[in-house]
């Protein structure tokens, strides 16, 4: 048993009412930051970035995939990986259901890593996963969208991350990639605008996982960000993962 209060169900009824306040509040607050993030200025893009698909090479506005709006989620799977990083993998699960609906919605979601697109496609196969994931090897896509760190600044010992300098290895790693969300929109001439990238927690809500954890009676349970986290086909044997190890 739980070392947990134990009342009346009117008493609970008056502490889940206080606590109903407080979820409304939040709603209005995330309702209001919504707002605040459509409302960001746009910046266009110019820079010639080149992928490696599937399908070939394409450019930035080609991985829109004929739709006005793109979604591009920075998995940790470094140049010379075997694996991609658990704490993107556990998100990463939850992309699939979302494809339809996005698309329909004009909406691409394309996961981009340095990796080569030959280990992105054997860990894609591994992972039983269907989204749309290119390489940027040989591009510097990923380091101006603030998600890789060049060797050099690695080796001053601070790096910029999340709209701030930061110690390495303060995020959780001494390696040169880190987990971001950026989305992009391609008007009818084909130009393409940076519309927001996000960092860190910023793009939390994404793991539908911990939102229904946060719901259960013990929570997340964990002992630090994710700690309980595994790839999805490691949890029978394997000890506890950090979302950054790979």
């Amino acid at each position: 048993m739980v070392d947990h209060a134990v009342v009346s169900r009117e008493e609970w009824l008056r502490a889940r009412r206080v606590l109903l306040a407080k979820e409304r509040e939040a709603t209005h607050l995330r309702d209001a930051v919504n707002a605040a993030r459509l409302a960001l200025p746009w910046v266009r893009v110019d820079e010639s970035y080149s992928f490696d698909t599937p399908d070939g090479e394409r450019s930035l506005a080609e991985l829109f995939d004929g739709r006005s709006q793109l979604v591009v989620y920075h998995f940790m799977l470094g140049p010379d990986w075997t694996a991609g990083c658990p704490g993107c993998s556990f998100l990463a699960d939850h992309f699939d259901g979302a494809l339809p609906h996005l698309n329909h919605h004009d909406v691409t979601l394309v996961a981009v890593s340095r990796g080569p697109l030959a280990a992105i496609e054997a860990y894609r196969r591994r992972m039983g996963w269907r989204f749309p994931w290119v390489s940027s090897a040989g591009s510097d896509f990923n380091f101006d969208y603030g998600v890789s760190f060049p060797d050099e600044q690695l080796a001053s010992g601070q790096v910029d991350y999340n709209y701030e300098a930061m110690e390495v290895g303060e995020r959780g790693g001494d390696h040169e990639e880190s987990p971001g969300l950026s989305a992009f929109f391609k008007d009818a001439d084909g130009t393409v605008y940076h519309s927001y990238s996000s960092y860190a927690r910023g793009f939390e809500e994404l793991i539908g996982t911990l939102m229904i954890l946060d719901r259960a009676p013990k929570g997340r349970n964990e002992d630090g960000t994710m700690s309980f986290v595994r790839r999805h086909d490691e949890y029978e044997d394997v000890p506890k993962a950090t979302c950054c190890a790979h």
